[in-house]
């Protein structure tokens, strides 16, 4: 059979039915690892088109584009070993004890697809988290079908990437169905409601996230909605820290929130500084001025209001104004009033455009930190002399991720990185990146008394599988080596 077109925008045609479903659910680990791999082959054969096609159409350099076709290959090869390991599955036994005074029954534990999948890509990553980025990668390691909706920006790269992984997951045997693309507001709203849906993955604005994870829960049958949405990424600089080297950390904060026009979703939107800090003073003089292109004329306008509102704010003083769409900004004001208009003033601006939060000993510092929303990154730069595990901890409370003497923008994809934080940065808890974002995709089912042919291959007694068995953790290194793709 021929891969079917991934680019259709009617949905009844691309949301794959249980036919589709029963068929992936019934794949291996193996046959999923080698889909994966395959993907990830064909994208990088075809980096020269993809990064041409995406570099037209997003303004984005050719250096960072080719950067992330690199690291979403990277990420699917990712899943593909976590598969092949097997622990994601949380395999666990417990063998039966039937003369025990309350006896106990042959009971054994796994997790299971959740079933299709709809993922909505960002504006900022036409590669990594877009049509076969995170998302997609992690859902179909978990053995689910996924439907992408594409996003307006790079509408042209998706559509391109869509055709690459729907004929590489055709070569490598994949169930047809497995995997197609939609377009436009109308078919990304009847996305999230379709009834052979079952999960929903987003990255974008709160505004957005908050509409789609109201309709999946609004559902006759509610659905888990994954939505990475809003982040300030708020930095703490010691005392200490500013004293010894705030001009190297200024230059450091410059290069950091306005990396890639500041269209990361872990850019520093929120710096606290001691009153008179060294950072402080040096920082507009580091900050390289004039407009740069943003990658959407909606983007753009979101900036232009959302500088107009900082600034707006009683008690914010414009540090460096911004002139125009892409230009940065910076902004500073007292602890007091941070927390006073901390709901303004911890709205994400999708862009260059940062707060400083200047604050005058230990009670103000409190004050700030307490006003602080969810975010997807906190980070601490002090010295040795500084006595900080109280302040990790207040902030461990805050983010999914809390970095020591570094700059948030920058997310590894490796077996333990966790992206994601309390609300609004994420509606959930879970992460969507790293080895443990297909966790999403699954759910547990316990099977007891099953006879041995009926069990899943991981819950045997002999499976190859990282599981607990009575209580106890056997590691894959007693089980033998991996299966190979």
């Amino acid at each position: 059979m021929s891969p079917a077109r991934p680019d259709v925008t009617d949905i009844a045609d691309v949301v794959p039915g249980r036919e589709v479903k029963a068929a992936v659910r019934r794949t291996t680990r193996p046959e999923r690892a080698r889909w994966l791999r395959a993907v990830a082959d064909a994208l990088d054969e075809a980096r020269d088109e993809l990064v041409a096609v995406a570099a037209r159409e997003t303004g984005l350099p050719t250096g960072r584009l080719y950067g992330e076709v690199a690291r979403t290959t990277g990420q699917l090869r990712l899943f593909a070993d976590v598969v092949l390991e097997g622990g994601y599955l949380e395999a666990t036994i417990d063998h039966a004890v039937r003369d025990a005074t309350q006896p106990r029954p042959d009971l054994r534990r796994w997790l299971v697809p959740v079933g299709t999948v709809a993922v909505y890509s960002a504006s900022n990553f036409p590669f990594a988290f877009s049509v076969a980025g995170g998302d997609t990668a992690s859902a179909l390691a978990a053995g689910c079908p996924v439907v992408v909706k594409a996003h307006p920006g790079h509408g042209s790269t998706s559509r391109r990437t869509a055709r690459i992984v729907t004929a590489a997951l055709h070569d490598a045997g994949a169930p047809d169905g497995l995997f197609g693309l939609v377009e436009g507001f109308e078919a990304g709203i009847s996305l999230i409601e379709h009834p052979d849906v079952d999960a929903g993955a987003f990255t974008g604005s709160v505004r957005g996230g908050r509409a789609l994870a109201d309709r999946a829960a609004g559902r006759t049958r509610p659905i888990p909605f994954y939505g990475e949405l809003g982040s300030i990424n708020p930095v703490v600089v010691t005392e200490a820290a500013d004293d010894a080297h705030g001009a190297a950390l200024a230059a450091g904060l410059a290069s950091s929130f306005t990396l890639g026009v500041g269209q990361f979703c872990t850019k520093p939107g929120v710096v606290l500084v001691p009153t008179g800090s060294k950072l402080a003073a040096a920082l507009p003089g580091l900050v390289e001025p004039g407009a740069m292109p943003m990658l959407t004329d909606t983007i753009a306008a979101a900036y232009v209001a959302g500088t107009r509102r900082l600034a707006g704010v009683e008690g914010v003083a414009e540090v460096l104004a911004p002139d125009g769409p892409g230009s940065p900004a910076v902004y500073s004001v007292g602890a007091e009033r941070f927390a006073a208009a901390a709901d303004v003033l911890t709205e994400e601006v999708f862009g260059p455009a940062t707060v400083l939060v200047t604050y005058d000993g230990a009670d103000e510092l409190q004050a700030a930190v307490d006003a602080l929303p969810g975010s997807l990154t906190a980070t601490i730069h002090g010295t040795a002399d500084d006595d900080l595990a109280d302040l990790a901890d207040q902030l461990s409370t805050r983010a999914g991720r809390v970095l020591f003497d570094g700059w948030p923008t920058g997310v590894a994809v490796t077996w333990a990185q966790h992206h994601g934080g309390p609300w609004p940065a994420t509606n959930t808890q879970h992460t969507s990146v790293g080895a443990t974002a297909l966790r999403r995709f699954l759910r547990p089912v316990v099977y007891q008394d099953a006879p041995e042919h009926l069990l899943p291959p991981e819950l045997r007694d002999d499976s190859t599988v990282p599981r607990r068995v009575d209580g106890a953790l056997v590691a894959r290194k007693q089980l033998g080596s991996l299966p190979a793709p």
